[in-house]
C-alpha cells in the first residue's frame, strides 16, 4: 500500500481558490507535492506548508474558513480524521466555516484507489462527528458518487480564543 497522503496535491482547487480569496494557506503532507505546488504558486497569494493536518502549525483561531476537497478518504483512519476535524475547529475563528466534498463507496472509487489509502467517511455519521468536535449548523448533502458538507464554529464559544 502507498503511504497515505492528503492535502492540495497538485493544486487544482488551490488554483480556483486563489482567484477568489485574498490569501490561501495550504497544508500538504507529501514533501514533493508541497515543494512542487509551492514553486508553482510562489508569486501568487498562496502559502504552501509541508505539514500534517492533524497537527497544524497555526495558532488557535487563525482562519475564517477551511476546506477539504476530496481528501478526507486519504486520511488513514477515522481517529485521524477526527483529529483533523478537531484541528480545523481549533484554527478557525468563531463563526468560521469548514466545508468540503468527498467520495462515497462505488466501484469507480475502489478502482481508482487500488494500492492507495481509502478510508471513506460515512456521510450519515459525519454530522455527529463534526458536532462532537464542536461545530454547529452542520449540513450534509448527498449526491451521485459524492457528498458535500458545511459546518460552522459557534460565534459565541467561550472555549475559542481569538487569534491575533
Amino acid at each position: 500500500m502507498k503511504s497515505w497522503k492528503w492535502g492540495p496535491g497538485p493544486g487544482l482547487t488551490t488554483d480556483w481558490l486563489r482567484l477568489r480569496y485574498a490569501s490561501v494557506n495550504c497544508i500538504e503532507v507529501d514533501e514533493e507535492l508541497a515543494r512542487s505546488l509551492g514553486r508553482r504558486t510562489e508569486n501568487a497569494n498562496v502559502r504552501v506548508q509541508c505539514a500534517d493536518a492533524t497537527a497544524m502549525p497555526y495558532r488557535d483561531s487563525t482562519f475564517s474558513g477551511a476546506v477539504a476537497f476530496t481528501m478526507l478518504h486519504h486520511v488513514p483512519s477515522p481517529a485521524l480524521q477526527d483529529r483533523l476535524f478537531a484541528e480545523v475547529y481549533r484554527v478557525l475563528r468563531p463563526g468560521g466555516v469548514f466545508a468540503g466534498t468527498d467520495g462515497v463507496q462505488s466501484w469507480l472509487m475502489r478502482m481508482f484507489h487500488i494500492c492507495d489509502t481509502m478510508v471513506l467517511v460515512d456521510p450519515a455519521r459525519l454530522r455527529i462527528r463534526l458536532e462532537l468536535t464542536g461545530f454547529k449548523e452542520v449540513k450534509i448533502e448527498d449526491g451521485a458518487g459524492r457528498f458535500r458538507f458545511f459546518a460552522r464554529c459557534p460565534s459565541q464559544d467561550p472555549d475559542k480564543v481569538t487569534g491575533s
